[in-house]
């Protein structure tokens, strides 16, 4: 079984001045140990991989060389690989934001960061829009959106994505309060971004009777939200299988139950494209790939859509390829990834461990890829 790629990044001065009660850690750290304050990230960090303990065979982390992860991950047994180091010996933001660039050059399904408010801002400074995050609370104040209630909770949130549970993407907010200004008796406090964050994900979005999710409804939704974001003179490949017709049915495009079809600006242009004609249409225009699960099996590559060929999927970008599906039809996998076989082993190991997943109006979920 394909390894999950787990990014990890430990802030270890994190949470170091609250014992102390210096209403923060930012540049307060040696005054904080100075008063008997002990490291506190890495334990915090504990409780959240110890929830993933039970998956540790199907897990490789990369991270950071000694306390910003090397050590706990070495201590518990866990597969990682490192990527760097800090660069005066001791952490910091610098050493957070290049960490941060290195893990998303590896592409990580997922960054799991631990720290607190001054951590998320290093985070955020260097995250690209989009790279789904989540902080495990180990600082003094956690203002900002985008961690887990506990680290217990980050860790159950994890193994519920590796594992094949729904999980969505939601925005979170990164605020801080100046700490010297809290010292002195006032709070201020400053909004600096926003981190993609995964959340809990149920099996039930829209309702029409007896708390069923509605594939009609859900069609109508996605309908609006694409036709919400059409780009411009990009094109469109729509997949073929019922999910994708019938999106394409609430959109009042004529498309085909079992073949690929181009749509631009709102039009179909081609519609059941061989192989050799969908190269033509994407080779040197940019497009965007929509797919969904075929067959029992979950493949979403390489089972009655061929015509999305190696060099059509090179042509159009990994990074364009959207997978649409209800929330029911990922239910019926039972926690099963989805699957590529596209007949170049090399393109199916440059797959994500993690697909995005457009499963409502606004609503993305993350699901794994096996390949």
């Amino acid at each position: 079984m394909a390894r999950f790629h787990l990014g990890l990044i430990i802030n270890p001065l994190a949470g170091l001045g609250g014992p102390a009660g210096l209403k923060g850690s930012d540049g307060v750290a040696a005054q904080a140990i100075a008063l008997g304050s002990q490291p506190r990230a890495a334990l915090r960090t504990r409780v959240a991989l110890e929830c993933l303990l039970p998956l540790r065979e199907r897990v490789q982390f990369l991270t950071f060389a000694g306390d910003m992860g090397e050590d706990l991950l070495a201590d518990m047994c866990f597969d990682y690989r490192v990527l760097g180091h800090s660069a005066q010996g001791t952490s910091s933001a610098a050493d957070t934001r290049a960490a941060v660039e290195a893990l998303q050059q590896a592409g990580v399904a997922l960054i799991l960061f631990a720290g607190g408010d001054g951590t998320a801002r290093d985070v955020c400074a260097a995250a690209r829009d989009g790279q789904p995050v989540l902080g495990i609370p180990a600082g003094v104040k956690i203002q900002s959106g985008v961690y887990a209630i506990s680290p217990r909770a980050a860790g159950e949130l994890t193994a519920r994505l590796i594992e094949g549970g729904l999980v969505r993407l939601s925005s979170g907010e990164v605020r801080d309060i100046d700490e010297s200004a809290l010292r002195e008796g006032r709070v201020t406090a400053r909004w600096y971004g926003e981190l993609t964050v995964p959340q809990e994900g149920g099996y039930v979005q829209q309702v029409k009777q007896g708390g069923v999710e509605s594939e009609e409804l859900v069609l109508g939704d996605l309908a609006d939200w694409l036709q919400d974001s059409w780009e411009a003179d990009v094109r469109y490949i729509f997949g073929p299988g019922s999910t994708l017709h019938g999106l394409a049915q609430n959109l009042n495009l004529q498309t085909t139950l079992l073949g690929v079809d181009v749509i631009e600006n709102g039009q179909v242009i081609a519609r059941d494209v061989t192989e050799a004609q969908l190269f033509e249409l994407v080779a040197e225009h940019p497009a965007r790939l929509l797919v969904t699960a075929i067959g029992g099996q979950g493949h979403i590559i390489g089972r009655g859509n061929q015509q999305i060929s190696p060099r059509v999927l090179r042509a159009i970008g990994l990074e364009h390829l959207r997978v649409v599906a209800t929330k029911r039809k990922l239910g019926t996998l039972d926690g099963r990834p989805l699957l590529v076989d596209s007949g170049d082993v090399q393109l199916d190991d440059a797959f994500p461990d993690v697909v995005k997943v457009w499963a409502g109006y606004k609503e993305e979920l993350l699901y794994p890829v096996g390949k």
